[in-house]
């Protein structure tokens, strides 16, 4: 069967997109420069030589430019520890674990104010909508899915769960294939909590004169992550 071919953009919408694509890359700049807090409409249109007024034709507030932003940050880690994580061998449950921490850190450290956007401290006022939600799974996707796996492979020890935590544990049981024990959900969110803790503390500078090597040390955390969560 043959693709449908999709009708080329017109001028009108090329000129949109192009100017869209301007004003994303700009707010960037001042994102850097005065943190997701400091975004203004107003300062991105007049860096672009705009009437503030003209601005609100592509993102009638700030907080839709900050989505754009948002869900552009998630897609680019998402590509960025998908890639990594593709080459290697399914079987191969810790290295594919390696690969996404890797992938993650060697995207952050490129991309330190983008990795600040969406784990460092929450913008005031902002509530992030629903359309966030796609693009931030993909990296913890590629986790669940090593979890499923592990589970899968039968030889994991399951530790019990204390009632209260399984009750807490709901909401991020909704995205969990239900096979995956309780005890294993927890060891994921511990290690994950392991990658992004380290990477957040290393981008905004705490382990200065603190760790000399942390080439050495991250790898050292996520090899001993790794243990924990048995992935051989």
């Amino acid at each position: 069967m043959t693709e449908p071919v999709s009708a080329p953009r017109t001028a009108r919408e090329r000129a949109r997109a192009e100017l869209t694509a301007e004003i994303v890359e700009t707010a960037r700049t001042h994102l850097a420069a005065e943190g997701a807090a400091g975004l203004s409409l107003r300062a991105v249109a007049r860096d672009l030589g705009m009437v503030s007024s003209a601005i609100y034709r592509y993102f009638p507030s700030r907080d839709d430019l900050l989505t754009r932003l948002i869900i552009d940050a998630y897609n680019a880690l998402g590509e960025a520890t998908e890639a990594a994580e593709s080459e290697v061998k399914r079987s191969d449950l810790r290295g594919r674990w390696f690969a996404i921490v890797h992938g993650a850190r060697g995207w952050a450290l490129q991309n330190p104010q983008q990795w600040s956007l969406i784990y460092g401290s929450p913008v005031p006022g902002y509530v992030a909508p629903p359309d966030t939600v796609g693009p931030a799974s993909r990296t913890t996707g590629l986790l669940i899915a090593i979890l499923a796996d592990l589970h899968a492979r039968g030889d994991v020890a399951a530790r019990r769960v204390p009632r209260s935590v399984h009750a807490a544990l709901a909401p991020v049981r909704t995205a969990m294939p239900p096979e995956v024990t309780d005890d294993l959900v927890v060891r994921g969110l511990m290690a994950w909590t392991a990658m992004v803790g380290t990477i957040s503390l290393e981008i905004n500078g705490q382990f200065h004169n603190v760790i000399a090597d942390m080439d050495e040390y991250y790898d050292h955390v996520m090899e001993r992550t790794a243990e924990a969560l048995e992935l051989g």
